[in-house]
């Protein structure tokens, strides 16, 4: 499928980008990272790579998009020229970390009004692209035992849960799970990473023929 057909974008994060990822981390996290962390990340940390995900639309995209202009052509020529013609609004983010052939997901959020429209799969799926890129066979994170949500999101990617650290969050001493995805490299695991992409641009592409409908 065609990527100028998603509703969203996902580039790397910019030291501009900052102050909207930080609005979503105050959003996310009880105990959200500073400024100070992620310009370090962004700027300095040459084994930290954030990536964070846009929506295509501007807030006035009614206006750019004739109601009664309902080719598929037509729109995604409409998309492309406002995704051109100016900033678009961060809706979500991640990052990982490499060390020699291990990825650590240190962190994926997205803005509240947001979720569960596929953007955390899509930034997840980066992810994982992008570290075997740069030559991981192996992903790793932590996640909440709480966070069911999280938990079955990453097992569709094959992560599967190898160990857990008592009292991990300082917020409420909750424990983490430890969750890796193995030889992520491999053909097996490319093939299912593929399959998941394709069905997941399915899913975005209705997202936004009923959004270009509205």
């Amino acid at each position: 499928m065609d990527q100028e057909s998603l509703p969203y974008i996902v580039e790397p994060m910019r030291l501009q980008d900052i102050p909207e990822v930080l609005e979503i981390e105050r959003l996310s996290f009880p105990t959200p990272w500073p400024a100070r962390a992620y310009r370090y990340e962004v700027g300095q940390n040459r084994l930290a790579h954030y990536f964070v995900a846009r929506q295509r639309f501007p807030a006035d995209r009614e206006e750019q998009v004739q109601e009664k202009d309902t080719s598929l052509l037509n729109r995604i020529q409409s998309w492309t020229q406002t995704t051109r013609a100016g900033e678009l609004s961060v809706v979500g983010y991640c990052g990982f970390w490499m060390a020699a052939d291990e990825a650590h997901i240190s962190t994926i959020a997205v803005e509240p009004k947001y979720r569960r429209q596929g953007i955390g799969q899509l930034l997840l799926i980066t992810a994982i692209e992008q570290a075997v890129k740069l030559g991981a066979s192996l992903l790793s994170l932590e996640v909440r035992v709480s966070n069911l949500a999280a938990q079955n999101l990453y097992s569709k990617y094959g992560f599967k849960v190898v160990g857990r650290r008592a009292r991990y969050y300082s917020d409420n001493r909750e424990d983490a799970l430890i969750m890796t995805g193995e030889h992520v490299g491999s053909a097996p695991y490319q093939r299912l990473v593929h399959r998941r992409r394709a069905e997941l641009h399915q899913r975005l592409e209705r997202v936004a023929l009923a959004t270009s409908q509205e």
